[in-house]
């Protein structure tokens, strides 16, 4: 299918003037700039430049879009005050920084098997119905954590049996809702569609903590997962809204292993994709620095204060990347820009971990985040428009046990380094790798660089 062979949306814009198509070309546009004089008077600087890098919105135009996004990111903060939630409980019941740390290996390996298997059912399914049932499955283990904390159960293992249950259902929908998007806008509005996803999903990165510190701190571990539970009917609301999205065509087989390996298989013919998930593994499994902040926050910065800016500094820097990136749908060439971002990622981390003054070092892994956020953007768009339908649930898949497995790559090489050569050394070096690992990595792989959407064209799985 190629990119003239996309897909309309499932529903139109709000108004007739929104939208790509709409943009792209109606006559009496093209009638009024022919009578424009030769050379024209420069329109204001300052108001066309915030017209060009504020985030673009043309997506929330889309009704369905709209209320997907909402539900994502109202219940995301829900998602978020769970997410610390669960550990200060399992703390509190054990006094062992073991058994909280288990809750990372507890959510990694559902997230590995069940987001492989997860992409692959959204490929033989209605993607609206599969969307809706993993989020119900996310929603009654939100509410059972509720149950058991009004009952003051103090089960260690109920916690980690309902945490692995949720953490199934995140598997399985999180593919599946990137792999909704496509079909709910035009093919030119995804970068966009993406960015305020990302967006988003950082408002909740930062809120959530906020919100769940007040709440553990007045009240109690059953009204943290109230709240989850009331701000998560959003996102069941926004799933139920939904269209029918069926699979545009036959799909071979059923969503076993087989079809798994299939899109693996797919994925290994497709030099563009394979290293974007390469590249990825690269940023975060080689750069990230986050299992270091404790102990340059306690030698460095003066003290426990001054982790959770560094914490922060990330998703900060991300949010703020989010509301100037209206640029980022205008970019053709989203291989070049994919391996420009990480490599700025990199070496903002590595200049971050220079730094003697914690402001600076917040302010660079803000420009990191930021730069983070924008190779998440082209990433997801690469795999969304040109990833055919059929093989798009799975590749979704991958790319959710790549986000989540590369960041705890890169904690397990941070403090591996950094117990041999210092944590300076292991800060600094990993991003100043990441940077060059890019560059070697896109000049051995031409086709990434050479990635342009004006001419890419989906091929479809033999």
């Amino acid at each position: 299918m190629t990119p003239e062979q996309q897909p309309p949306p499932a529903y139109a814009p709000d108004t007739p003037g929104d939208g790509a198509a709409d943009s792209a070309g109606a006559p009496d546009a093209a009638d009024a700039a022919a009578d424009e004089p030769e050379n024209p008077p420069a329109r204001p600087g300052r108001r066309g430049l915030v017209r060009r890098l504020a985030i673009d919105t043309r997506p929330l135009a889309h009704p369905p879009y709209r209320r997907l996004w909402l539900g994502q990111g109202v219940s995301f903060i829900g998602f978020q005050v769970t997410a610390v939630a669960v550990p200060v409980q399992v703390y509190g019941m054990t006094g062992s920084s073991f058994w909280v740390g288990a809750l990372g290996l507890v959510n990694l390996v559902p997230l590995i098997v069940f987001g492989l298997w997860g992409g692959a059912v959204a490929d033989h399914m209605d993607r609206r119905r599969l969307l809706f049932s993993s989020s119900c499955v996310m929603w009654g283990s939100t509410l059972l954590l509720l149950v058991q904390a009004l009952l003051h159960l103090d089960s260690l293992t109920l916690i980690m049996v309902v945490v692995a249950v949720q953490a199934t259902g995140f598997a399985v929908s999180s593919p599946t809702r990137s792999a909704i998007i496509p079909r709910l806008v035009d093919k030119e509005l995804v970068p966009a569609a993406n960015t305020l996803n990302f967006t988003a999903s950082q408002v909740g990165m930062l809120a959530g903590p906020l919100f769940a510190g007040v709440i553990l701190a007045r009240w109690s571990y059953g009204a943290a997962y109230g709240m989850d539970a009331a701000l998560f009917t959003v996102g069941l609301w926004a799933a139920l809204r939904l269209p029918s999205i069926p699979p545009l065509g036959e799909v071979a087989g059923t969503p076993g292993l087989r079809s798994v390996i299939d899109g693996l298989r797919y994925l290994g013919t497709q030099p563009v994709l394979l290293m974007s998930f390469v590249v990825d593994i690269i940023a975060m499994g080689v750069a990230m620095p986050r299992a270091l902040f404790p102990e340059l926050a306690e030698t460095r910065f003066g003290g426990e204060g001054a982790v959770g800016y560094l914490f922060a500094a990330i998703a900060i820097g991300a949010f703020l990347g989010g509301l100037i990136s209206g640029w980022i749908g205008r970019v053709h060439r989203q291989g070049v820009a994919l391996v420009v971002s990480i490599v700025v990622w990199g070496l903002a981390v590595a200049a971050a971990g220079l730094s003697h003054q914690l402001w600076l070092a917040v302010a660079l892994l803000a420009v990191g985040g930021a730069a983070d956020l924008v190779s998440a953007v082209f990433r997801q768009t690469m795999l969304q428009t040109y990833a055919p339908d059929e093989m798009r649930g799975r590749l979704q898949g991958v790319f959710t046990v790549v986000v989540a497995g590369g960041p705890r790559l890169g904690d397990v090489r941070a403090g591996a380094v950094a117990s041999v050569a210092g944590a300076t050394a292991s800060w600094v070096g990993g991003g100043i790798a990441c940077a060059v690992l890019v560059v070697v990595v896109a000049f051995l792989v031409p086709a990434l660089l050479r990635y342009d959407t004006r001419t890419a064209e989906t091929v479809h799985a033999a």
